[in-house]
């Protein structure tokens, strides 16, 4: 598996990596919740933009993007909107995700971002594009908040990721019963498998919570723990978490 390294942290190899989300609404929540990672042991921070109620100035993420790097220092920063449709918080018009995500790129104020699969064709090759013009990789997302899409649907989801450009594959979706986490941990078992870009899955809520923990087994490079406050249902508080994952790689 190809591995994607940013600022030291190295995605495809080893222990899954850590995320945790931001979740800010406000500047001042921004500051507080970048400060609370002091101290505790994770590798990457994925901020939320849109949790945060100023994301339609421009100017305002570029500070907020700033305030982030001066307190996390060296930690990588995902930078994510997820739209309403796929679990998010709000919506956005197109052209202006697409500037948004080039904005921050650009610029070098984050490490990787997040682009919606079904976003269209266009606008993803387009946003990646922009994102591998400034080498940021770019993790290409597909979510799922009612259900589990059969197998065969899992898989293709995370080949499409590939074949628009993605450098790493996410997928996150519902289960309904056991059989659901079952499907979705053996397609991630047979992508990761078979594909030279790292995968990152998930099966959300408490029935899924397995899939956050056997990334190493299964395949899955990376995990969503939590200091205090969620992105999605079944997020695991870090301590635990790493403890969980430590334990199956020292099998």
């Amino acid at each position: 598996m190809k591995e994607i390294c940013v600022r030291g942290c190295c995605i495809g190899t080893g222990m899954p990596k850590i995320c945790i989300p931001i979740v800010a609404r406000t500047m001042r929540e921004l500051f507080a919740q970048a400060r609370a990672t002091n101290n505790k042991t994770f590798d990457i921070v994925e901020w939320r933009v849109d949790w945060f109620e100023e994301f339609t100035d421009p100017d305002i993420v570029c500070r907020a993007a700033r305030v982030l790097r001066g307190i996390l220092g060296e930690k990588p920063i995902l930078f994510t909107f997820r739209t309403k449709k796929e679990g998010g918080m709000a919506d956005i018009d197109t052209n202006y995700y697409i500037e948004l995500n080039r904005m921050v790129t650009s610029e070098h104020l984050v490490d990787m971002i997040d682009v919606e699969l079904f976003t269209g064709d266009d606008v993803v090759c387009q946003i990646i594009a922009n994102a591998h013009a400034a080498n940021v990789p770019v993790i290409v997302s597909s979510h799922d908040f009612e259900k589990t899409p059969p197998h065969d649907e899992l898989v293709a989801r995370l080949h499409r990721a590939k074949e628009l450009g993605g450098d790493i594959l996410k997928l996150a979706v519902m289960p309904q019963n056991s059989r659901d986490v079952l499907n979705l941990l053996s397609a991630t078992e047979e992508v990761s498998r078979t594909s030279e870009r790292p995968v990152v899955t998930m099966s959300m809520g408490e029935l899924g919570m397995i899939s956050r923990l056997s990334g190493e087994i299964f395949g899955s490079a990376m995990t969503f723990g939590t200091i205090g406050y969620a992105s999605a249902p079944g997020q695991i508080g870090i301590e635990p978490l790493r403890e969980a994952l430590e334990l199956l790689h020292h099998k």
